[in-house]
């Protein structure tokens, strides 16, 4: 096991005309396993791939347990990757894939290099398989196959870069369980990328945010989605996504009042309303989690008032789309069923508001130790991004 840490780094392609990774910087604890996630092209398998050393940094440092690897050749870190097409030699048989890296990195006897195939084979549940060829395997068993030919090295850091994209949902499901497993039992020092972030969420001890090449916001994953470092966050996180509308903002005695237009005011007060005030603003972009928004059937003066657009069932509950000049979803339970046109009264608690500068930056969000964010990371608009 090792640490990992990054800092600076930069990856420019087409003579720096796109830029890939923007100066990022991120430490990983020796043992810790951190999710990366982003949009498609926000840059993270570029870097991925750069500390691997499949990637060549335009700037920057990478340490592997405190010693500099940033020039050094794939072959010499000892890393493993697993990668979202299997990556495996269709000509050889299962046990072949499996003692590939350890014939090329290692000087094990071929005995000794059969024994730790078979040994990791059983922690896969694949022994039955070791003759196969890839050809022969489901889509599940080849990614146990390339799980268990990294986990075989015995490396410093693993590497996974979207492993189970191609998976259908039961098995991908199934095989994020068998993950979390295996690093609770072997307990290696590992980066995992992914796009999806129910994936990031429930994986990760931290999640790292990637836009645009630019790290967001890293921290504990139940941390940033409570206290996201800017809209972005807020948006990205959580499904549906967090609802948002442009307020007025209204500084009065030790009240503050968020205007939308002619639809409503809502009035803020406390610590919260002190927080606002003081960050001077006279706008600003109001974020409110479908999951914190409550429904009344039969509005009263304190509700503010929508129209219903659509009902969407999703089982346990259902998706009210709602229109307050844009379009607001509440995630309810499934006996509030509403009707399309009617009238409801919406309700939301101070503590779960949300409220970014109109710049991006968050104004309530909560400081934490294990928080990290990029500078340069306070507005959505993002440097270009190479596709991942």
């Amino acid at each position: 096991m090792a640490t990992l840490r990054v800092e600076s780094l930069r990856k420019e392609f087409d003579n720096g005309r796109i830029v890939a990774v923007d100066d990022l910087s991120l430490d990983v604890a020796d043992g810790e396993f951190v999710t990366v996630v982003g949009p498609s092209g926000c840059g993270k398998s570029t870097t991925l791939r750069m500390l691997a050393g499949l990637e060549q940094p335009t700037a920057g440092s990478i340490y592997i347990d405190g010693e500099e690897v940033t020039d050094v050749h794939a072959r010499d870190r000892d890393v493993a990757m697993v990668f979202q097409n299997y990556a495996l030699y269709p000509h050889k048989t299962v046990r072949q894939n499996m003692a590939f890296g350890l014939r090329m990195s290692t000087d094990l006897s071929a005995d000794e290099r059969d024994e730790k195939v078979r040994e990791t084979a059983s922690m896969m549940d694949i022994e039955e398989l070791l003759d196969d060829k890839p050809g022969e395997l489901s889509g599940g068993q080849k990614q146990r196959v390339a799980l268990g030919r990294a986990i075989v090295r015995d490396p410093d850091v693993f590497l996974f870069d979207e492993p189970l994209s191609n998976l259908d949902a039961k098995l991908r499901t199934t095989m994020r369980t068998e993950i979390q497993r295996l690093q609770e039992e072997l307990g290696t020092t590992s980066i995992y990328v992914t796009h999806d972030q129910e994936e990031a969420m429930t994986m990760g001890d931290r999640i790292a945010i990637l836009d645009g090449g630019v790290l967001q916001q890293t921290g504990r994953p139940k941390h940033v989605y409570r206290n996201p470092a800017n809209e972005f966050v807020g948006t990205f996180v959580g499904s549906p996504a967090m609802n948002m509308l442009d307020v007025d903002v209204t500084v009065d005695g030790d009240r503050v009042h968020l205007t939308n237009g002619d639809r409503f005011t809502y009035t803020l007060g406390g610590d919260t309303a002190r927080q606002v005030a003081s960050a001077d603003l006279s706008a600003a972009r109001l974020g409110i989690r479908p999951e914190n928004v409550t429904v009344d059937r039969d509005p009263d003066d304190d509700d503010i008032e929508a129209v219903v657009e659509v009902v969407e069932p999703v089982g346990s509950d259902n998706y009210l789309y709602l229109d307050l000049g844009e379009t607001f979803i509440a995630r309810v339970a499934a006996d509030v069923e509403p009707t399309w046109g009617d009238t409801v009264g919406v309700q939301f608690a101070e503590s779960d508001v949300h409220l970014f500068d109109t710049d991006g930056t968050s104004v309530l969000s909560e400081g934490y130790p294990d928080d990290q964010r990029s500078p340069s990371a306070t507005s959505p608009s993002r440097a270009r991004s190479t596709p991942e």
